[in-house]
């Protein structure tokens, strides 16, 4: 009979064992190992605590014992690393309990607390302050319990009085409780923090709050119990995400969807952590192969490999062989080049069409249309939903497009656009909007000529190319892209997954996916916990997007309400000067007092090219190591990094200066243009440019500080502006 034991981890735990020596965290380990080998090992000293049955100690070393939780006959959950001395000292200190909502095991330590948080927090000769109102007196005991506050700890919050108390307390608080009553003390409505902080880590089914085994196979008991998981976080390399996800993050992870599933959120949410944890969970649902039938694709290059790397460090070699990582763009190239389609075109950026369509208007003596007009209606109408024919223009609908064109004139539109591709043919160059097109075709036409012949799919011609289709950053893909991947998968259970934030389009792409043939309805998600930023950069940022109405990809509205962080720092900082050069001034003042770190932790952003190489010239004649961010992320990683606002995509900094936030910088002043002749365009373009601003606000972590010169942007409310110091 084997004597082995299961043995996993509750994710608190390992913070407790990552702040012990590295000796001591060796102990642990070998711990573990000799406990899932043997529990009854003498050397272990498995004993229960003071009679209960359930909690237990085992002996790390001399110095330190390991408290444990008995689920079933040989399953265990290792909840703490204590000294000897606060294991056995006061017994009566540890709780636990099955959430009677998320329905998961939550471990308690309430020694911190004390006889009364307050007799810790201000010494007993201190003079008796007068009595302040309990911070949570306005709700009874069984709403803070429906919301899910652990209910070992009702008695403490109902002392708590200040944020310094609330912040001491749920420091050891089980996430569910720290999430409710900072969002509570926030001011949020009891009504809201129901629906968008309990609600989505609800459980499934009724919760047996005596049933142990099924509790820790719950998404909110987050534990881990693989070998390498345990030892990568006994190691120097181990990043928490890589192992523990929040209860709501795993409930999307791990769910079974009856189709095309999407997962919104703010920026610092982790939608990109739940696609990586997505692809493994797929990938471990795989027959054994060597073949790769996940798709992992994003919109730019410098992503897509930073997926690569996450997804590597997530799974190793094992994980990634069996996943296709690529960008958005060269996946579509690659279809089009297996077809022998694209005739050695050479490709350009999307960025230089309107230019193109103006050279070909000149050339060709045309009058009367507008090259941008022009450009746009052919970027995204014509190759965007693409449309292969005359009769298809004249029955497509034109969203956002502003304008509305007569029967003629989409004729006239028509017979310029065939001309204008035959003149790029002629000329050896197509776009990427073009090659998007061109793929989407290709794979439309490879799933249509299935579906004709009868509809056996063991005909050996055809085969979906992916089984899973993963999608990170999803709001900036074209209306081709989605028409690809949709034809790219078999329209099955899990056959895509979605992460994205619309308010975070920093791209001319807006789409209804249901028009797409990629149904979100009803399978549409949105996480609200930033574990970036702080909370008083997030609030700044937020301010940022006052007044401005986004979509959710699917001819809905969308907002961050409840998006929030537990994170505390200074406010955010901003300062205007009178000219561009005395600001570029505050900049270096400004990197002085930060002490001119170049280990790769500050970064500068700006609006332009332009600005972003008159500061690297000034930055560098006062002697400061800068990095440019290119397209494919900084050239190297120490030094300050300055790109301009469409590099941060991605990126994450501990301090961060945004610079040349002004009226008509942000936003640029040639939209102004639209704002009578094109009021949609106009509005498109406007809300692009806050998109952008707000990326940049919410990649700092720790500071923030923002610079104008001039009049400042319209973005910028006045209560920020006016927050600027005399």
């Amino acid at each position: 009979m084997s004597t082995g034991a299961s043995l996993r981890m509750l994710d608190r735990a390992d913070k407790e064992v990552m702040k012990l020596t590295r000796a001591d965290i060796g102990a642990v380990y070998e711990f573990m190992h000799k406990f899932r080998h043997n529990p009854e090992n003498p050397g272990l000293n498995l004993k229960a605590l003071n009679s209960d049955t359930r909690l237990m100690s085992a002996r790390v070393n001399k110095d330190y014992r390991a408290l444990l939780l008995h689920i079933a006959e040989r399953d265990y959950l290792l909840v703490a690393v204590k000294h000897r001395g606060e294991v056995y000292d006061d017994l009566g200190r540890y709780a636990y309990r099955i959430n009677r909502v998320t329905g998961g095991i939550e471990v308690v330590d309430l020694a911190p607390l004390g006889d009364s948080i307050v007799g810790r927090v201000v010494p007993p000769e201190a003079e008796a302050e007068p009595a302040q109102k309990p911070l949570f007196a306005a709700y009874a005991d069984a709403q803070l319990l429906e919301l899910g506050v652990s209910e070992p700890l009702l008695p403490q919050v109902r002392e708590l009085t200040t944020e310094a108390e609330l912040l001491e307390l749920l420091d050891r608080a089980p996430q569910l409780t720290t999430d409710v009553l900072f969002a509570l003390f926030d001011g949020t409505p009891y009504d809201e923090v129901l629906q968008q902080v309990t609600d989505p880590v609800r459980a499934d089914d009724p919760v047996d709050t005596e049933d142990f085994e099924a509790a820790v196979e719950r998404p909110a008991t987050q534990v881990t119990s693989d070998d390498e998981a345990l030892q990568a976080m006994l190691g120097e390399a181990f990043e928490r995400w890589q192992i523990f996800l929040h209860p709501t993050q795993r409930k999307l992870v791990e769910r079974r969807y009856n189709g095309p599933a999407r997962v919104g959120g703010g920026p610092g949410t982790g939608k990109t952590i739940v696609a990586l944890h997505r692809v493994a969970h797929l990938a471990r649902q795989l027959p054994p192969g060597v073949d790769k039938p996940i798709l992992l694709t994003t919109f730019n290059r410098n992503l897509a490999a930073d997926l690569r790397t996450r997804l590597m460090a997530l799974g190793g070699q094992e994980l990634v062989s069996r996943v296709d990582i690529v960008n958005i763009d060269r996946l579509a190239s690659r279809v089009v080049a297996e077809a022998k389609s694209g005739g050695g075109r050479r490709v350009v950026d999307d960025n230089r069409v309107p230019e193109l369509w103006a050279e070909f208007l000149v050339e060709t003596g045309e009058t009367g249309w507008e090259a941008e007009f022009l450009a746009a209606e052919w970027t995204q109408v014509i190759l965007g939903q693409v449309l292969n024919s005359r009769t298809d223009y004249f029955k497509a609908r034109r969203p956002n497009r502003g304008r509305s064109l007569t029967r003629a004139e989409r004729d006239r539109t028509w017979q310029l656009t065939e001309r204008f591709t035959s003149w790029l043919e002629n000329r050896g160059i197509w776009t990427w909007r073009q090659v998007a097109q061109r793929a989407a075709r290709l794979e439309m036409d490879r799933t249509a000529h299935h579906s004709g012949a009868g509809g056996d799919p063991s005909g050996g011609f055809y085969r979906p190319r992916y089984r899973h289709v993963v999608v990170d950053e999803a709001q900036d893909l074209s209306a081709a892209h989605w028409k690809m991947l949709r034809a790219m998968v078999a329209p099955e259970p899990d056959d895509m997954f979605l992460t994205g934030d619309t308010h975070q389009r920093i791209y001319d792409n807006h789409v209804t996916l249901g028009s797409l043939g990629v149904n979100i309805r009803g399978r549409s998600s949105r996480l609200t916990l930033s574990y970036r930023t702080t909370r008083q950069i997030l609030a700044d940022a937020l301010q940022i997007m006052t007044g401005e109405v986004y979509d959710d990809l699917d001819g809905g509205e969308e907002d961050l309400a409840g998006y929030r962080s537990l994170l505390r720092g200074g406010r955010p900082h901003f300062r205007g000067a009178p000219t561009w050069a005395q600001e570029r001034d505050l900049i270096v003042e400004q990197l002085r007092s930060w002490g001119n770190p170049t280990d790769g932790s500050v970064a500068i952003c700006v609006p332009t090219k332009e600005l972003a190489a008159e500061l690297i010239s000034r930055l560098e004649t006062d002697g400061l190591p800068v990095v440019e961010i290119g397209p494919d992320g900084p050239k190297q990683p120490d030094g300050i990094h300055v790109g301009t606002m469409h590099r941060f995509k991605g990126l994450e900094y501990q301090r961060m200066v945004i610079a040349a936030v002004s009226d008509g910088l942000v936003p640029r002043q040639v939209i102004s243009r639209y704002r009578d002749t094109d009021p949609k365009r106009y509005q498109r373009e406007r809300q692009r440019d806050r998109s952008l601003l707000f990326v940049a606000a919410t990649r700092p972590r720790d500071e923030l500080t923002v610079f104008w010169h001039g009049t400042p942007s319209p973005f910028l409310t006045s209560r920020l502006v006016q927050r600027q110091p005399p």
